[in-house]
């Protein structure tokens, strides 16, 4: 694709997707809120999966525990995808897993940057975030009805403000090379369908944690502080069936729910 790196073209985009899941359903807004909470509407308004939220400015966009996500007009990565997989609401969590992957695989493929994935939903190179995740969902009693998938990667930022700059890092500056947003965004659909049509299959959600684990080191070996049952210290010792982590202890093994963990450490 020939798109500069600062702008989108919506031609090239759709015709990248096309035959994809998401084709015919990109809305590109230039700035706004939080591409979450256009999605979360849709959703809401009953609109079919697969409709594709982006922006070049989010002035309200959220992280995990109410969290900001701060971004440089024009030099990030924003988008957030509706999607209605029928499975309960306890279920959720492989979701954020399965978009950490998409967002591993998409970075390597089109940048050539290998990301290491945080449970749950962060991507790091060395110890500074370059990608969040953040997956809202509605409910009607224990069924899922929708869900929106937030993700935030830093692409062209050459610099962070000093609060953030020991813990976030962009493509651009791990390579000193400016990229293409709308290919990374292509590359990112096309393995987000991937992996959720892998997911959605027998067995899905065991190979999905299989490749959670292949491209995390923080799922096994890392000391972590967990915040639950009044707080502990343990160490990862990979992930259960349901994509939770598990830990260590000297008592024997806990799982931890997102948010339960502090901090890694080692």
């Amino acid at each position: 694709m020939s798109t500069p790196a600062h702008g989108y073209d919506l031609e090239e985009l759709e015709s990248a997707l096309s035959g994809s899941l998401f084709s015919g359903k990109l809305h590109y807004i230039p700035e706004t809120g939080s591409t979450n909470t256009l999605a979360m509407h849709a959703g809401a308004a009953g609109v079919e999966e697969g409709h594709v939220f982006f922006t070049d400015q989010q002035t309200a966009g959220r992280g995990r525990g109410g969290h900001s996500w701060q971004s440089e007009p024009g030099s990030a990565s924003l988008v957030s995808i509706l999607l209605r997989p029928r499975i309960e609401a306890a279920q959720a969590l492989w979701l954020s897993l399965m978009a950490g992957v998409a967002a591993h695989d998409a970075i390597l493929g089109s940048c050539g940057i290998e990301c290491d994935l945080r449970w749950p939903n962060d991507l790091l190179i060395g110890r500074k975030k370059v990608c969040g995740i953040l997956t809202e969902i509605s409910s009607e009693a224990e069924q899922l009805r929708f869900a929106v998938i937030g993700i935030g990667v830093n692409v062209n930022q050459s610099s962070f403000p000093p609060e953030i700059a020991d813990i976030a890092t962009s493509i651009q500056i791990e390579t000193g090379k400016i990229w293409s947003r709308s290919e990374l965004l292509v590359a990112l659909l096309r393995s987000l369908e991937d992996e959720y049509r892998k997911a959605l299959a027998p067995d899905g959600r065991a190979a999905l944690v299989a490749r959670v684990e292949s491209v995390s080191s923080y799922a096994r070996g890392k000391q972590v502080h967990v915040d639950e049952a009044g707080g502990y210290d343990g160490v990862t010792d990979g992930l259960d069936a349901n994509g939770f982590l598990r830990v260590r202890t000297s008592a024997g093994i806990t799982t931890v729910l997102p948010g339960g963990v502090r901090g890694f450490r080692g």
